[in-house]
């Protein structure tokens, strides 16, 4: 019996188009799963440390203002770290390590002392709006390279004319 050779090439020809087809599927597949997970993973730790450098850098300020020892709650604020260090960009880390070298300046003030002297706070509380600000930026790069520059990021440290007015106003008016 004579073997039909084009049947036989032609038919092996589609079971390997197919295999290949489904590996390459997979592979494909599984590469969009993985950047999908690791967007929502970055966009929560994102928010998380967000969130917990608000709270912190509030606190701070008010207890500055307020001339009164802070009461940060630091584990919310080292755990959203933890968790930012695991799906960070380089970009977006070194952002957030910008953060925490000016939160540990502002906690320096309050050692050993209660500081009153915004010309102590003027360079931290700059210097944290303008990190928070390269955060969020480099955060919004990292979720979608479309995303835009924004020149004023929501939210993070008040405008310094409010600290002023509000640390002004128990002073007597000239």
């Amino acid at each position: 019996m004579a073997v039909p050779w084009g049947l036989l090439i032609s038919t092996a020809g589609g079971i390997a188009a197919t295999v290949v087809g489904v590996i390459a599927g997979g592979v494909v597949g599984r590469r969009s799963q993985n950047r999908q997970w690791l967007q929502e993973s970055r966009t929560a730790a994102y928010e998380k440390f967000l969130q917990a450098f608000g709270a912190v850098e509030m606190e701070l300020r008010h207890a500055f203002l307020d001339r009164r020892r802070p009461a940060v709650l630091w584990e919310p604020f080292n755990t959203a770290l933890h968790s930012l260090s695991l799906v960070a960009s380089p970009e977006t880390a070194a952002a957030a390590d910008r953060i925490c070298d000016l939160i540990e300046e502002f906690t320096i003030l309050f050692h050993g002392r209660q500081p009153t002297d915004l010309d102590e706070l003027r360079p931290i509380h700059t210097g944290l709006h303008e990190a928070h600000l390269t955060f969020v930026n480099a955060a919004r790069r990292s979720l979608g390279p479309s995303q835009e520059h924004v020149g004023r990021a929501l939210g993070g440290p008040s405008a310094w004319h409010g600290v002023e007015s509000y640390a002004r106003r128990d002073q007597p008016a000239d």
